[in-house]
């Protein structure tokens, strides 16, 4: 009976030995189950720590690059709205540019027409005095323009005997075919000059050639006013004795061309300016 509980408890423990070696086993192996969830929890988290890190760090670059651009973008709708200013003002600038362009333009235009009218007047007046005079020699009288002023030449020879200044018969027909010309015109006004050469000369009643020229060209005016009906506050008569020579007074021929008597048509400037007033006024009510 002893035998059999020894053996008996003999057994319990073998039993009690073989659970406790199945548990442990067990144990063991959920141990190391346990281990390897934790080490790949741990690679898993270290790997989310990394891309954690990684992406903190291209957040942070984003948030720069939208920082910058928040400030590129507002530079540059400030530059877009100083551009606009500049453009506005650089427009107006444009604009009033234009508008003093045009008006020198308008300026210019009136003016050119102011003179072409001048001209084309003056163009008329040298046309009707060589119709007149056209069939006289050159020599005795000659028709020129100089700076859109009309000067009307005619010898000694044809005017008066010499050292004389009473206005010969056949002077007094040119001078009547000049006075037709200027009574078809009376607008115009001009100036008689007497011209002489250098030879000194006195004769009674006349001192020098100062005297000489000047009393040639007053009988000359007076021709014009008492016997072809010119209008004598249109003349003026002066004498330049032989101070403005055309040639030189050193022989007989030469002398002869500088002894002259020359009408001169005086340019109306008043007549001129208003007609450049008038176009300017006109042009600028166009403008407008």
């Amino acid at each position: 009976m002893k035998k059999l509980m020894i053996i008996g408890a003999s057994l319990a423990i073998m039993c009690s030995s073989c659970v406790s070696k199945k548990k442990y086993a067990d144990m063991e192996a959920k141990n190391k189950k346990t281990q390897d969830l934790l080490n790949t929890a741990t690679v898993k988290l270290n790997e989310c720590l990394d891309e954690k890190a990684s992406t903190t760090s291209e957040l942070k670059v984003l948030r720069d690059q939208v920082g910058t651009l928040k400030n590129t973008n507002a530079a540059l709708l400030n530059n877009v709205g100083n551009l606009a200013t500049l453009s506005t003002k650089e427009a107006e600038n444009l604009e009033r540019s234009l508008e003093s362009i045009k008006e020198k333009d308008l300026q210019i235009k009136t003016m050119n027409d102011a003179l072409n009218k001048k001209d084309s007047v003056t163009l008329a007046l040298v046309t009707s005095l060589k119709g007149a005079l056209g069939n006289l020699a050159d020599e005795d009288i000659e028709i020129n323009v100089e700076k859109g002023v009309v000067y009307v030449s005619i010898s000694d020879k044809l005017l008066f005997r010499s050292g004389s200044y009473n206005v010969s018969s056949r002077a007094k027909e040119v001078l009547g075919k000049v006075a037709k010309v200027v009574n078809d015109k009376p607008d115009i006004e001009f100036l008689v000059e007497g011209h002489t050469d250098n030879v000194p000369f006195s004769n009674k009643g006349l001192v020098d050639n100062w005297d000489l020229s000047v009393k040639r060209a007053t009988s000359v005016v007076r021709v014009l006013q008492d016997e072809f009906g010119v209008e004598p506050k249109r003349m003026t008569a002066a004498g330049r004795s032989y101070y403005v020579p055309i040639a030189d007074n050193s022989t007989a021929e030469n002398r002869a061309k500088n002894r002259r008597t020359r009408i001169v048509v005086l340019p109306k400037l008043d007549q001129f300016y208003n007609m450049i007033e008038e176009g300017m006024k006109e042009a600028s009510e166009k403008g407008q």
